[in-house]
């Protein structure tokens, strides 16, 4: 899904749900590359207005992108465009912009959103016995 927003047009932005462990610990990985200080990281769990055409329950539901030129992207693909952002999963991510990739991830991220609750409390409960 693909929508047009010309605030914050030409800043790379990922919005993240910090309150979850596993986004957390995903984005904590990203942050740590290179690449990653031109990049804006937004957490979603502590925004009361993100954007026109982002909501903060759908940015807590499923993972954004706003591309530079002011487009919001979501989901598989959204990870598509930050591995492009970040050198070391460019090719990764170049390798993904082909359409048929980019369906099946797409496909496999819709298919991980029910189970991401399950995760989220596997992480909890690791995080609290170390």
């Amino acid at each position: 899904m693909a929508r047009t927003m010309t605030k914050n047009a030409n800043q790379f932005t990922v919005y993240f749900d910090g309150s979850c462990p596993l986004c957390q610990k995903e984005i904590s990985f990203y942050r740590r590359r290179r690449g990653a200080d031109r990049i804006r990281w937004q957490d979603v769990s502590k925004a009361t207005n993100i954007a026109d055409d982002l909501s903060c329950d759908l940015a807590m539901a499923r993972f954004h992108i706003r591309h530079f030129d002011g487009k919001l992207i979501d989901g598989g693909q959204a990870f598509v465009e930050l591995w492009k952002q970040l050198p070391a999963f460019r090719w990764l991510g170049l390798m993904c912009s082909n359409p048929v990739l980019r369906w099946v991830l797409d496909r496999a991220y819709n298919a991980f959103l029910p189970i991401r609750p399950r995760l989220q409390r596997f992480f909890v409960r690791r995080v609290g016995s170390q």
